[in-house]
């Protein structure tokens, strides 16, 4: 009878049904806004296994991921569950902290296929370990004040066309509203390196672990080329995202356009510029470019205490279409899961931007996101290029002299 009954117990825990009695208290770690999707999704979580509570630890961003790496390092002060965003995916991939979820008991591998086919490779190392699930995904859109466009007479498509017109477009902007085309000359590099890969590229390497920047590559000689020509003709703000100046100059209009990913949409509507709702539009990136930008992930820590119902948290928040759906409606979170994206939800006209019917066109952008691999070397990389990248557009650097001692770094620092 004994035996029985733990038996019993043992399987209500790996089936993650509520008929297990024992008090469990499990601890996620989480970031705005991923914690109000969790908050929105606790009551039905509890109506599913009253007996498991949820202890919600929230930090800001950068805060949060400071104190996830230094709890991976020590093995001291680990969640159950541990929320990472995508920038930091890849470097938590290549350690050695979290659970392989293709393996037993969690088999993830047969849920691969049901979410947004670029979120997989994110979350894979470089060895082939799957240590997350995506919860939401970021396609990249290129957002516009309609109102900004319209008093300069620009047509949005004419931007999005090529990346000269763009820049041909923001002088107008400029002399005939006083808006600056975007809010610093980084983005456009930021986007041009990381749309229209080729097959087999990542964004720093390819598969064969070779470098791809220098000089003599295209992509990263046309990104910090079209940069400085923004930069050189006045038609950047000069602020960095995520700052006080870059909510003022959404409020105000004085930038005309900005790329990101979907969620900014909720993020503008819900708190950094509510009152300037129907002025926003969306589009398609410029030429034709498709790209992943932002996007959470739920992981299980290897030292976890409660790796059984870690897990089933994680799939009710990644596999289950009701708590995909309510953080969408509650913070614009995008929806990873495939099945989730077909709600009628997604149909329907967002009224923040003047009724368009957004997440259509967002939800098509998914779909032509290619995966990119990651490596264990992107976050030097890109910390060295983002440096030669100031270097070109303050002190006046040579674009394919800053590329070439980039490239000298990179290589000295991987080997």
């Amino acid at each position: 009878m004994k035996k029985s009954a733990a038996f019993a117990l043992a399987t209500a825990l790996l089936l993650g049904t509520a008929h297990a009695q024992e008090k469990v208290t499990l601890t996620v770690a989480a970031f705005p806004s991923l914690d109000s999707a969790i908050k929105a999704i606790l009551p039905a979580w509890t109506k599913l296994h009253p007996n498991v509570t949820i202890n919600l630890q929230a930090q800001q961003f950068a805060d949060h991921h400071n104190a996830m790496t230094t709890a991976l390092a020590t093995g001291q002060g680990l969640p159950d569950v541990m929320a990472i965003e995508i920038g930091y995916v890849g470097k938590f991939a290549e350690g050695q902290g979290l659970e392989n979820l293709n393996s037993a008991p969690y088999s993830a591998a047969q849920y691969k296929k049901l979410f947004t086919p670029f979120t997989i490779a994110q979350a894979t190392s470089a060895d082939g370990r799957f240590i997350a699930m995506p919860t939401d995904i970021g396609p990249g859109t290129f957002f516009y004040r309609k109102d900004v466009l319209d008093k300069a007479g620009v047509n949005p498509l004419t931007m999005q066309s090529s990346w000269e017109n763009y820049i041909a477009s923001g002088k107008k902007i400029k002399q005939k509203t006083g808006a600056y085309l975007v809010n610093t000359a980084a983005s456009v590099y930021n986007l041009i390196i990381r749309t229209n890969l080729k097959t087999g590229e990542g964004i720093y390497f390819d598969k064969q672990n070779n470098l791809l920047v220098g000089p003599d590559n295209a992509r990263f000689v046309r990104a910090m080329t079209l940069a400085k020509q923004v930069r050189d003709a006045g038609l950047d703000a000069k602020i960095g995202e995520w700052s006080n100046e870059w909510y003022d100059a959404f409020k105000k209009g004085t930038v005309a356009t900005q790329f990101s990913g979907a969620w900014l949409q909720g993020a503008l509507q819900n708190w950094m510029a509510p009152d300037t709702k129907g002025l926003w539009r969306v589009q398609n990136l410029p030429e034709k470019g498709f790209a992943s930008w932002g996007g959470s992930f739920y992981a299980v820590p290897s030292k976890a205490k409660n790796k059984q119902w870690a897990w089933e948290f994680i799939k009710f928040m990644t596999l289950n279409q009701g708590s995909q759906i309510t953080a969408f409606k509650d913070n614009g979170a995008f929806p990873a899961l495939i099945a989730a994206q077909k709600d009628k939800a997604f149909s329907e006209p967002v009224e923040f931007l003047g009724g368009q019917k957004a997440r259509v066109l967002w939800r098509d952008a998914a779909a032509k996101t290619r995966p990119i691999d990651v490596n264990k070397y992107d976050s030097i990389a890109d910390q060295i290029l983002q440096t030669e990248l100031t270097n070109v557009l303050e002190q006046g650097k040579d674009v394919k002299q800053a590329l070439a001692d980039a490239r000298a770094q990179i290589a000295r620092r991987a080997r």
